[in-house]
């Protein structure tokens, strides 16, 4: 059996789930349609916290998603795939465009979101890898990709942000580059929005 076929075999499987488990498809709904913008509410959280490692954080998330979504559009166009939906008779539970399938950018941008977040906040981010999980399976029980599209995604999310991380410690120009952002940022911030910095590294609101 080719790896085509076990991915198409792995898809029914589960995508049946929507038949023989429809209580469950308003919840994988969400999943798949809505659930993402929880972790717009995380990046916006942590970033208006006004700490600086959670800044850091955020920068280096939306860095990481936009690499990964740049890789995505290559890989889209190098080797394209249709959409399950496209190619057999699926249970679509959920509306979406005819274009590529592989791989998935709700999976690349959850992963590496939650990636940059195991790396500093690692309670926190194994929920938001769960979550990224969930997310990911949920578009394969709605039919609109197949299980390698998710796998794909995920992989090239959590590499691109390990990656990020790594040249960012070790490069400093990277390093500095972040941090030239971040002060530029806050200096616009502060004319706003008065802030000291106590000992924690916390920035606050000015009085």
């Amino acid at each position: 059996m080719s790896i085509g076929q076990i991915d198409y075999e792995l898809f029914h499987f589960i995508n049946e789930w929507g038949k023989s488990a429809s209580s469950l498809n308003s919840v994988m709904r969400f999943l798949a349609e809505y659930a993402f913008y929880l972790f717009f509410v995380g990046l916006f959280v942590y970033w208006f916290s006004r700490k600086e490692s959670n800044r850091k954080m955020v920068a280096k998330s939306v860095v990481s998603v936009v690499i990964g979504l740049g890789i995505s559009w290559v890989i889209g166009h190098l080797f394209y795939r249709d959409r399950p939906f496209v190619a057999h008779t699926v249970l679509q539970l959920i509306p979406h465009p005819a274009n590529a399938s592989f791989p998935s950018d709700h999976s690349i941008g959850a992963f590496a979101i939650a990636a940059s977040f195991v790396i500093y906040r690692r309670k926190e981010g194994i929920i938001w890898l769960l979550l990224s999980a969930a997310i990911a399976f949920s578009r394969v029980w709605t039919g609109v990709h197949y299980p390698f599209d998710i796998l794909g995604g995920a992989l090239i999310g959590i590499i691109v942000a390990a990656g990020v991380h790594r040249l960012a410690e070790r490069f400093s120009f990277i390093s500095r580059s972040f941090k030239a952002g971040l002060g530029w940022y806050e200096k616009y911030e502060s004319k706003i929005l008065p802030r000291n910095v106590n000992k924690e590294g916390q920035i606050q609101s000015g009085k």
